[in-house]
C-alpha cells in the first residue's frame, strides 16, 4: 500500500509519499513532475512513521540546521537516474556541484569517454525526493543557478539558507 501526507513548508506545500517502508516521493505542490512515482491507488496517512521521520528532517532543515539522519528512501527510476541521484546524496549541505561535474564523475566511474551534462540534467529534474536528495545543490558549469523542478526561486532560497549566494542564469 502507498500512503501520502502533506507538509507546510516556508516555501509552500509539500506532498510526501511512502510505500509503507520508505519515503518514495517528496514534491513541492504543483512542481514539474509532481507525484511522478506515486501510484494512483494510495491513501492519506499523516501518522505513518516514515512521514514522522521526514517531518523531523524537514523541520530541522527549514530551521537552518543540518539534518543528521534522513528517513529511509526508496528511489524509483532508471539505472541511470538512480546513479545520478546517488551522487546528489553525496553533495554536502552548503556545497554545490555542476551538471558537468556529475557527468564527468559518471563517465569516470563507468569507463565511458564522456557523459552528457544534459542527460544528467534530465535525471536531476526527475528526482522524486526533493530536498532530501538535494537536486537544488546542482548548478550550471558557470556557477550560476539554472532550472529547478520546484522553481528557481525556491532553489535560490534554499541555497542562500545553506550559505550559498549564486547568480541566476543570465545575470
Amino acid at each position: 500500500m502507498h500512503y501520502t501526507t502533506h507538509y507546510d513548508s516556508p516555501l509552500g506545500g509539500i506532498t510526501m509519499s511512502s510505500d509503507d517502508a520508505a519515503l518514495t516521493g517528496l514534491w513541492f505542490d504543483e512542481q514539474k513532475h509532481f507525484a511522478s512515482t506515486l501510484p494512483s491507488e494510495h491513501s492519506d496517512r499523516p501518522d505513518h512513521p516514515v512521514f514522522e521521520a521526514t517531518r523531523r528532517w524537514l523541520d530541522t532543515y527549514f530551521s537552518g540546521r543540518i539534518p543528521q539522519e534522513a528517513p529511509p528512501l526508496a528511489l524509483h527510476g532508471s539505472a541511470f537516474q538512480r546513479r545520478v541521484w546517488r551522487i546528489l546524496l553525496t553533495i554536502p549541505y552548503g556545497k554545490t556541484m555542476s551538471y558537468g561535474e556529475i557527468a564527468r564523475q559518471i563517465a569516470e566511474d563507468t569507463g565511458a569517454p564522456t557523459m552528457s551534462a544534459q542527460a544528467v540534467g534530465g535525471a536531476v529534474g526527475r528526482n522524486p525526493i526533493s530536498l532530501i536528495v538535494p537536486c537544488h545543490r546542482v548548478i550550471g558549469s558557470n556557477g550560476q543557478l539554472t532550472g529547478y523542478a520546484g522553481g528557481i526561486e525556491r532553489k535560490q532560497w534554499m541555497l542562500e539558507m545553506e550559505g550559498k549566494n549564486l547568480p541566476l542564469k543570465g545575470e
